[in-house]
C-alpha cells in the first residue's frame, strides 16, 4: 500500500511513529516536507532563542527514515491533488501515486488584512526560519512589537524580550489569553508581564503601518494613538491550511478546516486530515495533544483496527515569560447552572478559580495565574467525575490554618484516567505494565511512552507506578541509583551509625563500582550534614558538583556569581562601600538578590580567591548560595524602626541565620522572619517562616516559591525565641535525616505518611523520642561551622584548584563580556563570534 503524508510536523512525525507502534505491514510511505528540515519541537520553539539548535529541537532520532520503508522528502511542497487519478504534484513537478493520502499541512499565522503588513522587518513566529530572520532583525533593533496576546503572542513576546529589545504586546481584545482565562486572571497575567519590562496594550485596533519617527515603523491605532517600533512580529493567532484539500475538492468547513469523521477520514475515503488544518464536529484543536490523538487514531484506522477520535480536553498548563498558566474544561462558567469559587493575591500577584456544577459535586473548569500546582490534582477531578470535597473552595484556597489542602490521591483515579495525554496512556495501562514486569520510569517510558514526550506527567507516572507495586506486593525501589540498594534516608542512618567519614568507606562497606554523578553528589551531602567537615577535602572534593567544587554559582558563559552573606539582609555602609569596591575592581555585575544580598557576577575562575580574599578582609564570608543549605533568612525592618513592627525581626533573623548557616541539607533552604503579620518578608512561602504577634512567633514550615509554590503550614503558635529555636532545630535535623534526595521541604511534607499532624507529633511532641539528639546534632553542625572560602584561600592545596587550566595561570579567552546599562553582560553567541578572534589575534 503507498502512502503519501502531506506535512512533516508534530503530528505529521507521530502519525509515522504510530505507524511504526501499531505493527504495521509493508507500507510503502511518502512524506512531503516543504521545510528544509525534519519535524521538530514546535511547543518548545522560543528556546531557540535561549540557545537551542534545530538540531536539539529535532523531533527525529537517528536513522529513522534509513533502512526503512518511509521516505522523507525535505523542500518538497504539494502543490496539487488528483484524487481520481490519486497523485499528488510536488512542486519540482514530480507526481506521486498514493492509494491513501493524509493531510498533516497544520496551520499559517493569522496576518491582519491591514495596509503595510508586507514591510521589511515584519515577521510571523512559526518556523525556525522566522525565528533566524527575527534574530538577525534583533541585533539592529531597540524595540519590538507582537501583534497578539494569545499563546503564541506571549511566548514570541519573550524571544524580544530575550533579544535584549524593548517589548510591547498589541491585542485587539479587551484582555490577553481571552480564550484561556477571564477577566480576573487577565488582570494578574497582565500585572505580571508588565513587571517584567513588557509594555501591554488591550484593545488596540491596528490600521495601518507606515514609516515611524521614532523607530522603523508606526503603528496607527483607530483609537487616534499609535505607536513607533524596529520589528513587528505577527501573532494573532492560526489558521487551518486547507487551501490544497480545498483545491482537490474535499468538504472544507464554513470557517475553515478539513472535515473529518471520528475515523479521520475526510469526504474521500482514502484521504485522512489530522492536526491543526482538521475540523472534526465543527471545531478545530490548536494544541498538539488532540493532534497526536487523530495521529493515532488514523494510523490505526488505516490499517483495519478500530479507532475513533471523539474530541479532546483543551485545558493546558504552561509557562509564559516565566509565568504559571493553565485553563481547565470550562474556565469562563458558560455551563448551565455553573457557579464559581475565586481567589486572588494581588501581592504575590495569583490568581486562582474553581467552576463547579450546580450540585456543588463536580469541577467543570477553572483558571489559575501566577501559581498552577493544582493544576493536575483539578484535572483528573474534572476528567472522571469524581466528586468534589465538602467545601471545594479549599482547593485552591491557601491553608494558613496548618491543615492540609484536599488532596487526590493515585487510588481514587479510575483505571480509564488519562495519565499521558501525548501518548494517549492510561492509569489502566501504566498498572498493566508495572504488572508485567515495568518497574521502572525507565521501563515505563520504553513499554507505554507515558512521559516520553513533554515530560510533564513524569511525577503522576510515578506515583502510579510506586502505588500498583505496593498493590502487588513487590518491593518500591527507592534507592539512590544503581550502586547503592539504599534510599537516601537509610545512606544517612548508614553513615551516623556506622561513623562513616568518606565516599570510599561508604563505597567500601555498602555500595558496587565506583559510583556516579547521582551518589557522589548525594553522599557528599550526607557526608558534610552529618560531621560539618569541608566540603573540598582531598576526599570530598571529587565528589562535588560544579557549584559546590568552585564555592560559588556558575553562570551561562562559564564565569561564576559571588554572594557574600548578609545576615537578616542587614549590612553597614562600609561593607556596601566594600562590596562596591570589589564589584569595580573585579568589573562585575552587581545584582540585589531576593534574599536581600548583594550578587557579584562575572568572576572567573582564577580570580575567586582574590575577591574572597576581599571580602573576608572586609568582614563578609560565605553566602552559600552555592550549596544544598541554608540560603537566605529575609526579614523586615521590624519594631526597630516600622511602626506597626511588634518584634525584632531582623535581630531574630541575625541570630537566626548565624545559627544554621553552612547547614548541608537535602535541597536549599530558605527562611523568612515577619515583624508583624503584614508579613513584608513573605515568610509564609518558604521552609521555616515566622510572623509576629502580640503574643510571640507564629513558626510556619514547609513552605516554597521556586517551580512549584507552596503555601507554609503553620506547625505552632504563640513561641518565645528559645522554643522556636529548639523547634527550628528538631524541623531541620528531621528533614536531613528523613528527606530524598534533592527533595525540597514542600515535597518533603506533601510525601510525609501522617501529613502535618505527624510532623507536629515529632517536632513538638516528641513522639519519636529524638528531640534531644536532633537538638544535639544541630548544635555539633553550629558548633564546627567554618566558613568555607576562608578554608579554601587558606589552604595552598585548595587553592591551586581554581584555576582554568591546569598547567598554566592564562585566563579563558573565551570569556566575554558586552557592556550594558552601565554594567556588563555575557556575550550572545553572534558576539563572541565577531569579538572572540580579535582577541586571540591581539594575544
Amino acid at each position: 500500500m503507498k502512502i503519501i503524508v502531506i506535512g512533516h510536523g508534530m503530528v505529521g512525525h507521530k502519525f509515522l511513529e504510530s505507524l511504526g507502534a501499531a505493527g504495521a505491514p509493508a507500507l510503502d510511505v511518502t512524506v512531503l516536507c516543504e521545510e528544509p528540515r525534519p519535524a521538530y519541537d514546535r511547543v518548545h520553539l522560543s528556546e531557540f532563542f535561549a540557545g537551542k539548535s534545530a538540531e536539539d529541537l529535532s523531533l527525529v532520532p537517528a536513522g529513522f527514515f534509513e533502512g526503512g520503508n518511509m521516505l522523507l522528502k525535505l523542500n518538497a511542497k504539494a502543490v496539487a491533488v488528483d484524487r481520481e487519478a490519486k497523485t499528488v504534484t510536488v512542486g519540482s513537478g514530480e507526481v506521486l501515486a498514493y492509494d491513501k493520502l493524509v493531510f498533516a499541512t497544520g496551520s499559517y499565522p493569522f496576518v491582519p488584512p491591514l495596509a503595510g503588513k508586507d514591510r521589511k522587518d515584519c515577521f510571523v513566529y512559526r518556523t525556525i526560519e522566522d525565528l533566524e530572520a527575527m534574530l538577525e532583525c534583533g541585533k539592529r533593533s531597540k524595540t519590538g512589537v507582537v501583534i497578539g496576546g494569545g499563546l503564541l503572542g506571549l511566548e514570541c513576546a519573550k524571544a524580544l524580550r530575550d533579544m535584549q529589545l524593548q517589548t510591547h504586546v498589541v491585542e485587539f481584545a479587551p484582555r490577553l489569553m481571552a480564550v484561556q482565562v477571564d477577566d480576573g486572571g487577565a488582570r494578574v497575567l497582565r500585572a505580571k508581564i508588565e513587571d517584567l519590562g513588557v509594555t501591554v496594550h488591550t484593545q488596540k485596533n491596528t490600521l495601518e503601518i507606515v514609516d515611524g519617527e521614532q523607530g522603523t515603523h508606526r503603528m496607527r491605532f483607530a483609537d487616534g494613538s499609535h505607536l513607533d517600533t524596529d520589528m513587528i512580529v505577527f501573532s494573532a493567532g492560526i489558521r487551518p491550511r486547507d487551501d490544497l484539500a480545498r483545491l482537490c475538492g474535499l468538504t472544507i468547513g464554513a470557517r475553515g478546516g478539513i472535515a473529518i469523521d471520528n475515523s479521520c477520514l475526510t469526504s474521500d475515503p482514502d484521504v485522512y486530515a489530522i492536526g491543526e488544518c482538521a475540523l472534526w464536529n465543527g471545531q478545530l484543536f490548536g494544541l498538539v495533544a488532540p493532534g497526536y490523538d487523530m495521529a493515532r487514531v488514523a494510523a490505526r484506522h488505516l490499517q483495519g483496527e478500530t479507532a475513533a477520535f471523539t474530541g479532546a480536553d483543551m485545558s493546558t498548563k504552561l509557562k509564559l515569560m516565566g509565568v504559571d498558566v493553565a485553563s481547565i474544561g470550562d474556565p469562563h462558567a458558560v455551563s448551565p447552572g455553573s457557579r464559581s469559587y475565586q481567589f486572588t493575591d494581588e501581592r504575590k500577584q495569583i490568581y486562582k478559580k474553581i467552576v463547579v456544577s450546580d450540585c456543588g459535586k463536580f469541577l467543570l473548569g477553572g483558571v489559575m495565574v501566577g501559581d498552577a500546582s493544582e493544576y493536575g490534582t483539578l484535572l483528573q477531578m474534572m476528567l472522571n467525575k469524581i466528586e468534589l470535597p465538602e467545601s471545594p473552595e479549599f482547593l485552591i484556597l491557601p491553608q494558613s490554618d496548618g491543615k492540609a489542602r484536599p488532596g487526590l490521591g493515585v487510588d481514587a483515579l479510575p483505571d480509564t484516567a488519562q495519565i499521558c495525554s501525548c501518548n494517549d496512556v492510561s492509569k489502566g495501562d501504566l498498572c498493566a505494565a508495572v504488572c508485567g514486569g515495568a518497574t521502572t520510569i525507565g521501563a515505563l517510558k520504553s513499554c507505554t511512552k507515558a512521559g516520553s514526550t513533554c515530560g510533564g506527567c513524569v511525577a503522576l507516572v510515578t506515583q502510579v507506578m510506586k502505588a500498583e507495586m505496593k498493590k502487588q506486593g513487590m518491593a518500591v525501589d527507592n534507592h539512590v541509583c544503581e550502586h547503592f540498594p539504599y534510599s537516601r534516608q537509610e545512606i544517612y542512618h548508614l553513615v551516623k551509625v556506622g561513623r562513616i567519614t568518606s565516599f570510599e568507606d561508604l563505597l567500601a562497606q555498602h555500595g558496587t563500582g565506583r559510583g556516579c554523578d547521582i551518589c557522589k553528589p548525594m553522599a557528599a551531602n550526607v557526608l558534610a550534614s552529618t560531621w560539618n567537615d569541608f566540603v573540598l577535602k582531598p576526599e570530598h572534593a571529587s565528589l562535588q558538583d560544579s557549584n559546590d567544587y568552585f564555592l560559588g554559582n556558575i553562570q551561562k558563559d562559564g564565569t561564576y556569581s559571588v554572594v557574600p552573606r548578609m545576615a537578616g539582609g542587614e549590612v553597614t555602609a562600609d561593607g556596601l562601600i566594600a562590596v562596591g569596591m570589589v564589584a569595580k575592581k573585579y568589573g562585575l555585575y552587581t545584582k540585589i538578590t531576593g534574599g536581600q544580598r548583594v550578587d557579584l557576577f562575572g568572576a572567573r575562575v582564577e580570580q575567586l580567591p582574590f575577591i574572597w580574599e576581599e571580602l573576608i578582609e572586609a568582614g563578609f564570608e560565605s553566602g552559600h548560595a552555592y550549596g544544598k543549605s541554608l540560603r537566605t533568612v529575609k526579614s523586615c525592618v521590624g519594631s526597630t524602626w516600622c511602626r506597626y513592627g511588634v518584634a525584632d525581626s531582623v535581630g531574630f533573623a541575625i541570630e537566626l541565620e548565624n545559627r544554621y548557616k553552612g547547614l548541608r541539607t537535602p535541597h536549599k533552604i530558605k527562611f523568612g522572619v515577619s515583624g508583624c503579620t503584614r508579613e513584608c518578608a513573605e515568610a509564609q512561602g518558604k521552609d521555616v517562616g515566622l510572623i509576629a504577634t502580640e503574643k510571640g512567633w507564629n513558626l510556619y514550615v514547609c513552605g516554597n516559591g521556586g517551580m512549584k509554590p507552596r503555601h507554609a503550614e503553620l506547625i505552632a503558635s504563640d513561641l518565645d525565641q528559645e522554643t522556636v529555636v529548639r523547634y527550628i532545630d528538631r524541623f531541620l535535623m528531621f528533614y536531613v535525616r528523613t528527606a530524598d534526595r534533592l527533595q525540597r521541604t514542600s515535597v518533603w511534607r506533601d510525601n510525609l505518611e501522617g501529613g502535618l499532624d505527624y510532623l507536629k507529633s515529632v517536632v513538638i511532641d516528641d513522639k519519636l523520642h529524638l528531640a534531644a539528639e536532633l537538638e544535639a546534632d544541630m548544635q555539633h553542625v553550629v558548633d564546627t561551622y567554618a566558613c568555607e572560602w576562608k578554608h579554601a584561600v587558606s589552604d595552598p592545596a585548595t587553592r591551586q584548584r581554581f584555576r582554568h587550566f591546569v598547567n598554566s595561570d592564562q585566563a579563558d579567552q573565551n570569556v566575554v563580556f558586552m557592556p550594558e546599562r552601565g554594567q556588563i553582560r555575557p556575550a550572545t553567541i553572534e558576539e563572541r563570534k565577531r569579538v572572540i578572534p580579535l582577541i586571540v589575534k591581539t594575544a
